[in-house]
């Protein structure tokens, strides 16, 4: 009698949860102002919350990048400003390197309501553009997930 054992192989595909909107912004403008001209120009009220962390490759290790958050309490909506700039250097986003910072949107938002946040950050001077991106093109997306 021949047994013949052959191996189960198991493979394990994961899909990174990218269900959100990302708006890709460029200015010269520091964190904390360009939240203070969104927040005025939008109604939305980002606040400072704790840095994102991500890890980086060598030498730079563990990095911080600056985050803004709003959670209002009329909807499930979630908005993150990141800064795409780390605190000792390095990008969140390499292949976005012109961005400065990336307006991140959780849950639902409707196109006409996403519109007029882009048309309001585009109204501020110093915003020299922000248009939205697809996560899913990036080959650093997951530095995004938090």
């Amino acid at each position: 009698m021949n047994i013949e054992k052959t191996l189960n192989k198991v493979t394990l595909k994961y899909e990174l949860d990218l269900d959100f909107v990302l708006i890709a912004i460029t200015s010269s403008l520091k964190d904390y102002r360009l939240c203070y001209f969104i927040n005025k120009l939008t109604g939305l009220k980002l606040s400072k919350v704790e840095d994102h962390e991500t890890w980086m490759p060598a030498p730079l290790g563990t990095t911080y990048f600056s985050r803004y958050a709003d959670f209002p309490e009329t909807s499930d909506t979630e908005y993150y400003l990141l800064a795409n700039k780390g605190a000792e250097g390095g990008l969140l986003i390499p292949e976005m390197r012109h961005s400065d910072y990336f307006l991140l949107i959780k849950n639902f938002i409707d196109d006409e309501d996403l519109a007029a946040i882009q048309d309001h950050i585009t109204a501020i001077p110093e915003v020299v553009v922000a248009s939205e991106i697809s996560p899913q093109k990036l080959k650093s997306k997951e530095n995004l997930i938090f």
